[in-house]
């Protein structure tokens, strides 16, 4: 059974481009991953500063294997000048976890 995991940023207005910025820069870090199945980043239009960064995986083995793996190399500073890490984009950070038990696609597609 697929599962979702919504990571959801706290990203203050001043931080929005950095994030977005760093994001583009790993487009392609979670698309081979084994288990991976869809991966969108949600700016906020109105009322929060929240972006939701929404991921669909096979199972959940497969979601722990990418932390585990390719996510935990993504995030240790990788590229950063002098070997520092980058101050984080985001004040705060939640993840959200979900079960897929129905879903539906355009008619004919």
């Amino acid at each position: 059974m697929s599962v979702v995991k919504i990571n959801v940023l706290t990203v203050p207005q001043e931080q929005r481009e950095t994030l977005e910025k760093r994001f583009a820069s790993r487009a392609h870090a979670v698309e081979s991953s084994d288990g991976f199945e869809w991966f969108e980043l949600l700016r906020p239009v109105e009322g929060t500063d929240d972006y939701l960064v929404y991921t669909r995986w096979r199972d959940e083995a497969s979601f722990q294997a990418w932390m585990e793996g390719p996510m935990k190399a993504a995030h240790q500073g990788g590229g950063a000048e002098g070997g520092e890490r980058p101050k984080p984009a985001a004040s705060g950070s939640t993840v959200w976890s979900f079960e897929v038990v129905q879903q539906t696609g355009p008619a004919g597609a």
